[in-house]
């Protein structure tokens, strides 16, 4: 890696030039990010994973512009163009938009009018137009020396014309001129848009975009990626400009001189150059540059909630009875043992008529007594609430607990073929069913065998960047599923593809191992595994856990390269591994420095002394219990003010929504999200918390609803120097139990706005 990218990575991250070439060096040889972070603390100065990752990409791009760089000089060197001077300009363009604009006017075109007027010989007037002020210069006399028949030069405003044509060609291409536009552009650049005449009916969900205008360098994700999708679909016309005025004064500091015959010339070249080819050019650079802004904050979100989904609380190793509900097809009911493994599945019918009642009632008291069930899941799909009444009224005993389970993405997987490679003899019902307990169990482990994407959170997942949004989750998931451990005996081969240095091969050969073998005793025991060599173990050894391990370590975060360092520890204090692990008195005698190696520093030895007093603790908080409001089902019972307890379901940049038990989230606008100013919801919430919230409007048409987590929504504005105004007491409705569900968030951002207006006027009636 060049000096020159070390250098250029470490100032932009505000990191020390050896950690980048260290952390390079590491990505190189095949490490990967949650090894360098976990396991290499002394090479890189304990870069965290956002660190590392950021250096991954950066250096990722500065290569792809040197492989740019490369292919221009072998174009510009075949084609005998290359100079010294623009050897070194290319050499020394530090962006791609530097590089892509000093190549520019050696770039091989399609046919323009300005080669068309070279070829007629007109490049001389054009020279002599942009030549030193001189008043004395009669344009149209001076064409008249070009004016040639048989090459297509048949009057002298037919010269002036072809000039004026190179002029703006030269105007468009110079680099100068395009950099100092191109600031413009993202400092003052309005970004506009406007209704297709004839669509104000067939656009309606973008009626917001109408007649819509802001600063580009301003505008929220959302709201670019709104229209631009609004022009995608062909109901908004978006325009992306500053003042005109302001980019024709850059270009005419530049090339006009004077006022003189000649600069008039020059000057109507520069407009029609601007106009027809400059301007084209910058917004064609200006959309690219804020969809590409617009798409990190977007993925940026994505993976942030993706990260709060994949670590929510897991029930653990319990006895699971999964009911997928139903109306007139039944519900589909599975028992899973504590290692998810299915044992039963049924259909029952506790909706259609008292008999089938009282048959599912039995039904569902004798599956729980014969596989010993400690909790029930219930999906949070149609049917949902009335199911989970059916339950809560059947006489369980009180140590079963009943929860309602998110069951976004359950029917993709139930329909993949790692469902169908691991129920082949059972349909998509029942895959589902056992999706809905598995997650309740160990939702990391469960969702990711579902395509994010199919999960329902973020905004606009299919407009931005697909390459880079793939990246972002995979990112996140590889940190989530060694952030959090693998159990190497239990896991999935989905899951241990997500295991540091495995991938979809490895885990296949460790399954397969496993299934002919038995289980795993110790981590060394994965060198035995076909295609598993030295490289992959050290990568992969430290993020599996083996819980019934002889000994300890293996069940721990420890890495076996540091087994010896544990024994060196345990002999200087004269105990066991055991001991030492149960006794917090010991540990505290642990002197670090004395173990410091030259491949083992400080922080891993801090972290192995952490590690000891707490093996293979699982990072992810203990679940607990949630309970939606009783008597609230539908989105006809919710009432203005009412204050309901729910969850949060997606949080995106205009809000967050939140699900309160009527099949159809809320919407909590970032003005509504908190007492003080809110720039980023992030901040205030995430997926899966367990918020209160007041009901500001419903709107039965469009089943929407506005909803707030302010102290006192409706109080009146104060004003100077008046203490606020209380507001009418809302109503409380009691909470009763869990159900969170996810819902597109694309197009909502601007209804809010006139839920507000809506309850604004009832607030005045």
């Amino acid at each position: 890696m060049p000096r020159q990218h070390t250098d250029i990575v470490a100032e932009e991250l505000g990191v020390r030039p050896s950690q980048v070439a260290a952390t390079a060096s590491l990505l190189a040889d095949g490490a990967t990010v949650p090894f360098i972070a976990r396991y290499r603390k002394e090479a890189t100065g304990s870069l965290d994973e956002v660190a590392i990752a950021a250096i991954r990409d950066r250096l990722e791009q500065l290569e792809s512009l040197n492989k740019r760089r490369t292919a221009i000089i072998e174009s510009l060197a075949e084609r005998e163009l290359l100079t010294d001077d623009l050897s070194a300009r290319i050499a020394g363009a530090a962006t791609l938009a530097e590089l892509e604009d000093t190549y520019l006017p050696f770039r091989p075109k399609r046919r323009t009018r300005a080669m068309v007027a070279r070829e007629r010989g007109l490049g001389p007037l054009a020279d002599l137009l942009l030549g030193p002020e001189d008043p004395s210069l009669d344009p149209l006399a001076a064409a008249e020396g070009f004016v040639a028949a048989e090459r297509g030069v048949e009057t002298a405003e037919d010269a002036l014309a072809g000039a004026r044509d190179i002029i703006a060609e030269r105007v468009a291409e110079d680099a100068d001129t395009r950099a100092e536009l191109r600031k413009l552009y993202s400092s003052r650049g309005l970004i506009t848009s406007t209704v297709v005449k004839g669509h104000e009916e067939e656009g309606a969900k973008f009626r917001d975009y109408f007649e819509w205008s802001e600063s580009g360098a301003a505008a929220p994700s959302h709201r670019v990626l709104a229209m631009l999708r609004g022009e995608d679909e062909g109901h908004l016309k978006v325009r992306i400009a500053p003042p005109e005025d302001d980019a024709l004064d850059i270009a005419r500091r530049r090339f006009v001189k004077g006022e003189t015959p000649a600069s008039a010339e020059v000057d109507a070249a520069l407009v029609d150059g601007y106009r027809r080819l400059l301007g084209p050019s910058m917004e064609t650079e200006m959309r690219a540059t804020l969809k590409a802004r617009a798409d990190e904050e977007a993925i940026k979100v994505f993976a942030q909630n993706l990260r709060e989904l994949l670590l929510a609380a897991p029930l653990g190793r319990k006895a699971v009875l999964a009911i997928d509900p139903g109306f007139r097809t039944g519900c589909k009911v599975v028992c899973l043992d504590a290692q998810g493994k299915l044992l039963h599945n049924d259909t029952i019918y506790p909706h259609t008529g008292e008999e089938k009642g009282r048959e599912a009632t039995a039904t569902l008291l004798a599956l729980c007594q014969r596989f010993s069930i400690d909790a029930i899941a219930i999906g949070n799909g149609t049917g949902s609430r009335e199911t989970e009444r059916f339950v809560r009224a059947a006489g369980l005993p009180a140590s079963i607990q009943v929860l309602v389970v998110s069951e976004s993405g359950a029917s993709v997987y139930s329909a993949s073929e790692a469902a169908r490679e691991e129920f082949p003899e059972h349909d998509v019902t029942v895959r589902g069913a056992v999706s809905i307990g598995r997650r309740l169990m160990d939702p990391l482990a469960e969702l990711v065998k579902i395509d994010p994407k199919a999960i329902g959170i973020g905004q606009y997942q299919h407009d931005v960047d697909q390459a880079a949004l793939r990246q972002a989750l995979d990112d996140t998931v590889v940190s989530c599923v060694n952030g959090v451990g693998v159990d190497l005996n239990r896991a999935s081969r989905q899951l241990l593809t997500y295991v540091s240095g495995l991938g979809r091969r490895l885990a296949a050969h460790i399954v397969d191992y496993r299934e002919t073998n038995g289980p795993f005793q110790q981590r060394q025991d994965l060198m035995a595994v076909p295609h598993l060599g030295p490289k992959a173990f050290e990568q992969a050894a430290g993020f599996l856990r083996i819980p019934d391990a002889e000994n300890p370590l293996d069940r721990s975060a420890v890495h076996p390269e540091s087994y010896g360092v544990v024994e060196a520890i345990t002999r200087d204090l004269g105990c066991s591994l055991e001991e030492l692990m149960a006794s917090e008195t010991l540990r505290r005698q642990i002197d670090p420095n004395r173990y410091v190696t030259d491949s083992v520093g400080l922080p891993t030895l801090t972290d192995i002394i952490e590690e000891l007093g707490k093996p293979g603790r699982d990072p992810r908080d203990q679940l607990e219990a949630f309970a939606f409001a009783e008597g609230i089902e539908k989105v006809e019972d919710l009432q203005r003010g009412m204050k309901l307890p729910g969850i949060v379901t997606n949080v995106t940049h205009f809000g967050a929504f939140v699900d309160i038990g009527v099949h159809q989230d809320g919407l909590v606008h970032v003005s509504h999200l908190s007492d003080r100013f809110v720039k980023d919801p992030t901040e205030v919430v995430k997926v899966q918390q367990k918020v209160k919230v007041t009901v500001l409007d419903v709107d039965l048409a469009r089943q929407r609803i506005s909803l707030s987590m302010k102290s006192d929504p409706f109080a009146e504005p104060r004003r100077q120097g008046e203490a606020p105004r209380p507001s009418a007491k809302p109503k409380t409705v009691r909470p009763a139990s869990p159900r969170p569900k996810r819902e597109d968030t694309s197009g909502q951002a601007g209804w809010f706005r006139e839920a507000m207006m809506k309850a604004n006027e009832k607030k005045r009636g």
